[in-house]
């Protein structure tokens, strides 16, 4: 069995993305179409479905290296902004957007809350992870014959 570790991240995170869509729980709100991800960026999100990524990457890097805060995530999620002619300086991303994404995920129960330290993985979380991780992990070994030896 296949762990998230095991397979490509922009793998998991599309096809974790497309699962969570289907999920009642987890709904873009209204502004979120209006909004940008932070103040180092210039513009909003070009892709429609940005929310659900979002999402999907929460749970991937909460997976990774949980327990997480919402202040580590807006450094994790930020970006450089240059300052007229001086040199570019770290700006975190909105912290608004990672906190109704997380709220979205525990009401679905794929994280939890822990007190002062910030959230884990759930079991269901970590058992749906796993599975599709499984799932790309075939689906690699298919089209690589390379990675037939590994598994």
């Amino acid at each position: 069995m296949a762990k998230v570790y095991d397979v490509p991240a922009d793998k998991l995170i599309a096809k974790l993305a497309d699962q969570l869509k289907k999920d009642k729980k987890i709904d873009p709100p209204t502004w979120s179409q209006f909004v940008k991800t932070g103040s180092h960026v210039q513009r909003i999100p070009q892709n429609k479905d940005w929310w659900y990524v979002r999402c999907a990457s929460l749970l991937r890097k909460i997976y990774l290296h949980g327990p997480l805060g919402v202040a580590d995530l807006k450094v994790a999620y930020g970006g450089r902004k240059k300052i007229g002619y001086n040199l570019a300086h770290h700006r975190d991303s909105s912290g608004a957007i990672i906190r109704n994404a997380l709220h979205q995920l525990e009401a679905s129960g794929y994280i939890v809350k822990i007190q002062h330290k910030g959230r884990i993985i759930s079991s269901e979380g970590m058992k749906k992870m796993d599975r599709l991780a499984t799932e790309i992990h075939k689906e690699l070994v298919k089209t690589v014959p390379q990675l037939q030896r590994y598994t």
